[in-house]
């Protein structure tokens, strides 16, 4: 087995290189519970991007931001922004496209705590600890008192789900890390939980996001 940060950096230069690349989230069973086209994460804004974006109205903490896609993005439209993620070649990447990002978990200290007037958890980074209320918790503290968090979230009827997941990509398989998943049915009941309202509920190109804000 190998640690999840390799296959998933392994995969994101396969990518870089204009290779076909991905790699599937495997439960515990061995069965595929997703699958995550590292292509889409290492180029432009993709379809569903565009709302995301035009709500970061002020300075934006990117949580997960990968090769900083949206981070790049954002500073290109003149808003402040800094992409967090825990891969060496997801900040390489971001780094390299201009992108400001620190290599850091959001749950360690991070600059500018209280003071973000955004969070974004795009692409399903909703789901990293494999606890979302905590995660929301944590946001809530990196947050100023009106911010609010853009989360992507699964579409209705989906249930979401917590498990021990692996990386499984065409020729290795991660060690298990902890993973989950929210449906945007969900999101309302879950955001509570956290001490969140759920201020808007959007779909776009089929992708779908909730904006929150803490109560």
């Amino acid at each position: 087995m190998t640690a999840p940060l390799a296959v998933y950096g392994a995969v994101l230069r396969q990518a870089a290189a204009g290779a076909r690349a991905g790699v599937a989230l495997v439960d515990a069973e061995g069965e595929s519970l997703a699958w995550l086209d590292a292509s889409l994460w290492v180029g432009a804004p993709i379809p569903g991007d565009h709302g995301l974006l035009a709500r970061c109205g002020g300075p934006t903490l990117d949580v997960g931001c990968g090769p900083g896609r949206l981070t790049a993005a954002l500073r290109q439209a003149g808003v402040p922004a800094l992409g967090v993620d825990i891969s060496p070649e997801a900040v390489r990447q971001a780094q390299r496209r201009g992108a400001p990002v620190l290599r850091a978990d959001v749950f360690d200290r991070l600059p500018g705590a209280g003071q973000w007037h955004s969070i974004l958890l795009a692409d399903g980074n909703i789901g990293i600890g494999g606890h979302p209320v905590r995660l929301l918790r944590r946001c809530a503290e990196l947050l100023e008192p009106a911010g609010t968090v853009l989360a992507e979230v699964r579409p209705p009827g989906e249930p979401g789900w917590r498990a021990d997941v692996t990386l499984r990509d065409a020729t290795r398989q991660s060690t298990s890390f902890p993973w989950a998943t929210v449906g945007a049915h969900e999101i309302e009941g879950l955001a509570r939980r956290a001490e969140f309202d759920v201020c808007q509920l959007w779909t776009e190109a089929g992708r779908w996001f909730a904006q929150l804000r803490a109560s």
